[in-house]
């Protein structure tokens, strides 16, 4: 991926100084937290906050390491961030402006441990996600260490994906997206809700494609095997695949964000077209 005399966008709020916060929650309260939702209909973020409340009570925490914000690999992750998210403000803003709209960019927030946020206090064990609250994206660049170790998927690409899908959604909240499906699951069964959630996660997977197919386009950046970087990210963070690694068993009515199939066949519908339109999940028969 060629980035070096793109812009950086201004748009950060780097938190990770100062010792970065609170320890995070072991990764067998994590999984064990997860595996209850599936189950319990519970939302993870539920039970990992009680988890570490009750974990609070009975301990003092130890302050996480600080982090050396100074360093060559913590600087280099960082302007690499700045450069891919000025790369999403242009492709949207374009966009959004030959349908006569406005977008208003969000802002990527970098934290390392937990960080507070509108949407309640935002964790490592999440991985990236984005609050329609404030309008923001979070970001433990530690996910990416975890995504090249643990998933098998690294590459400068495939840290694109990730930040394009989260910036997906912030479309999503910009086009009333975000509202009508929070309607709708509000008033459905767990299973019904997460099959509606699924199709969310799939179509900001969608709009991740639709984004570097016209940054492409404007300003040639992709190198050959970025693609495959960016489909075996998808793959790797899909729901089969995250729960057989984490059970040994899928349990496909508890879905959230779509399998390691549907999470690559979307991305590629948005690259492969550059259409929003193709897009549409929530009308495809078949995901």
């Amino acid at each position: 991926m060629k980035l070096d005399d793109e812009r950086e966008s201004s748009k950060i709020e780097d938190r990770r100084g100062g010792g970065g916060g609170k320890a995070g929650l072991g990764i067998g309260t994590i999984i064990i937290a997860l595996i209850a939702s599936y189950f319990l209909g519970i939302d993870p973020r539920t039970l990992l906050g009680v988890a570490e409340t009750v974990q609070g009570s009975g301990q003092t925490q130890q302050q996480a390491k600080p982090i050396d914000t100074a360093s060559d690999q913590e600087r280099a992750m960082v302007s690499e961030m700045k450069k891919i998210l000025a790369k999403t403000e242009d492709t949207w803003g374009a966009l959004f402006a030959s349908g006569n709209g406005q977008y208003q960019p969000p802002k990527l927030v970098l934290f390392r441990g937990q960080t507070p946020t509108a949407c309640g206090t935002g964790q490592s064990a999440m991985g990236p996600f984005y609050c329609p609250g404030d309008q923001k994206v979070y970001l433990d660049l530690a996910f990416f260490d975890e995504m090249a170790k643990r998933f098998n998927a690294a590459g400068d690409f495939a840290r694109a994906y990730v930040i394009a899908h989260e910036v997906g959604h912030h479309v999503q909240h910009l086009l009333g997206v975000t509202e009508k499906t929070n309607a709708m699951r509000s008033k459905m069964s767990a299973t019904q809700s997460n099959k509606v959630s699924v199709r969310v996660e799939l179509q900001a997977d969608c709009f991740a494609g639709v984004w570097a197919y016209h940054a492409n386009r404007k300003k040639p950046f992709i190198d050959a095997g970025d693609v495959e970087e960016a489909l075996k990210a998808a793959s790797a963070i899909g729901d089969d695949a995250l729960q057989r690694a984490a059970r040994g068993a899928v349990v496909p009515d508890s879905f959230t964000h779509g399998t390691s199939a549907q999470r690559m066949r979307w991305f590629s519908a948005g690259f492969e077209t550059g259409n929003m339109k193709a897009c549409d999940t929530f009308a495809a028969q078949t995901i």
